[in-house]
C-alpha cells in the first residue's frame, strides 16, 4: 500500500484540494498510517506529556474530584466513568487510587474506555490488569442507562479544525493541496457556509481563525448522555476562553514543532481548544457548565500541595525534589498552570470542589 503522502496526493488528484479537517482524520485515525494507529506516542522518548505521566498526584486528585461529583449525584448505587483518550491508562489508574476510599462506589463502577488506538488499547489492558471494577473498551461514546462521570484530559484538542481567513469577499478556508516535487502545501479556498463564524463579518481581511464542529459535535454527544441519565464530565485541555485570532494548528514530533505537511502520519496534530464554544456545547443540552479554571488552580484547590508534602514525608531528598519538579511542571504558569484549563458540565446545579459557584 502507497505510504500516507501518497495515498493523499492521490485522494487529492481524484477529488480536489482536501480541507484541513480530513487532513487531520486522516494524519490521526488512518486504519493503515494513522499516527495514532500505530504507536504510543507518550513520554520523554515520544512527541509529547501528558499530566498524568508526570505525576500520579494528577489522576489521584482529579480521582478526589470524581467522588465529589459522585456524592452530589446522590451516591447511587450504579455508575459509570468513561475516560476519553486515556492514554496508557495511567490517569484512571490513579484515580481508582483515589476511588477506592468510597467503597460504595466502587462496588457499583463500571469503567468505559474510548479510544480508537490499538497500540494505547494494549497498553491501558496492561495498566488496568487488576482494576476493581469491570472495564470496557470502545471506539465510540456508548448509550447507557446509567448515571455517568466523563473525564477527558488531552482529548478535545486532537479532534480536526477548520482554519479559515477573512478576505475581501468573505471567508477562505485553508485545505491541503499537491505542490511541487510530490510535496503538499496549503491553499486558501472559498469555504462552505456552514463553517462560517457570524463574527467574520467583523474581522479585517487577512484575519485568520479557527473553529471546531467536530469539537462541538462531541461535547454534544457528551452532554445529551450526561442530561438523559444524569452525570458530569471534567474537561482539562490547553485552550483560550477569549475570542481569539490566529491558528494554532501545529504538528509535533519528539516534543519539537515540525511542518505539519512534511511527514503525514508521522506527527502529533494538534490546536488550542476554544472553551468558550466547548461549554455553549453542554449548555445546548440544558448541563450546567462551571468554569474553565486554570489547572493550577484547579490542582492547588484540591490540595496538590498537601499530596505532595505527604508523598514526600518518608522519601529521600532526591525523590522530595523530583516530587517538587512534578507540582511545578504542572501548576506553575511558565509550565502547565496557566495554558491548560478545567471545565465542569453536570446535570446538576451544585457546588463542587473547586467550582463552588453555580453558574
Amino acid at each position: 500500500m502507497p505510504d500516507l503522502k501518497n495515498r493523499i496526493l492521490e485522494d487529492i488528484a481524484l477529488s480536489g484540494p482536501m480541507p484541513l479537517p480530513r487532513y487531520m482524520s486522516l494524519c490521526l485515525g488512518d486504519p493503515e498510517a494513522g499516527y495514532y494507529m500505530r504507536r504510543d506516542p507518550l513520554g520523554a522518548e515520544g512527541d509529547f506529556t501528558t499530566a498524568p505521566e508526570i505525576s500520579q498526584m494528577f489522576g489521584e486528585l482529579i480521582g478526589v474530584w470524581l467522588v465529589s461529583a459522585w456524592k452530589a449525584l446522590g451516591r447511587p448505587f450504579r455508575m459509570r466513568l468513561v475516560e476519553f483518550g486515556p492514554g496508557r491508562g495511567t490517569l484512571m489508574s490513579d484515580c481508582l487510587r483515589s476511588l477506592a476510599l468510597e467503597p460504595a462506589l466502587l462496588r457499583g463502577l463500571e469503567i468505559e474506555m474510548i479510544d480508537i488506538s490499538p497500540a494505547l488499547k494494549a497498553a491501558q489492558q496492561t495498566t488496568l490488569m487488576h482494576a476493581p471494577c469491570p472495564v470496557h473498551w470502545h471506539d465510540e461514546l456508548q448509550d447507557s442507562a446509567l448515571p455517568t462521570l466523563i473525564i477527558a484530559n488531552e482529548f478535545f484538542d486532537a479532534l480536526p479544525v477548520h482554519i479559515l481567513v477573512k478576505t475581501a469577499d468573505g471567508v477562505a478556508e485553508r485545505h491541503v493541496v499537491a505542490g511541487s516535487e510530490g510535496q503538499l502545501a496549503f491553499a486558501d479556498l472559498p469555504t462552505s457556509q456552514s463553517v462560517r463564524m457570524a463574527q467574520a463579518d467583523r474581522l479585517a481581511p487577512g484575519t485568520v481563525f479557527e473553529l471546531s464542529p467536530q469539537r462541538n459535535d462531541m461535547a454534544t454527544a457528551m452532554a445529551k448522555q450526561l442530561s438523559a441519565q444524569g452525570g458530569a464530565a471534567l474537561l482539562i485541555d490547553y485552550g483560550f476562553v477569549q475570542p481569539k485570532t490566529g491558528a494554532t494548528f501545529q504538528a509535533l514530533i519528539r516534543h519539537q514543532p515540525v511542518d505539519p505537511l512534511d511527514q503525514p502520519g508521522q506527527a502529533d496534530l494538534t490546536a488550542l481548544v476554544d472553551f468558550t464554544a466547548l461549554g455553549n456545547g453542554f449548555r445546548s443540552q440544558g448541563l450546567h457548565v462551571k468554569g474553565p479554571v486554570s489547572q493550577m488552580d484547579f490542582l492547588l484547590d484540591l490540595g496538590l500541595l498537601q499530596r505532595a508534602a505527604h508523598l514526600g514525608a518518608k522519601r529521600d531528598q532526591r525523590d522530595r525534589e523530583t516530587l517538587q519538579l512534578a507540582v511545578n511542571r504542572l501548576v506553575s504558569p511558565d509550565e502547565m498552570g496557566v495554558l491548560f484549563k478545567v471545565l465542569a458540565a453536570a446535570s446538576f446545579d451544585v457546588s463542587l470542589p473547586v467550582f463552588q459557584n453555580p453558574a
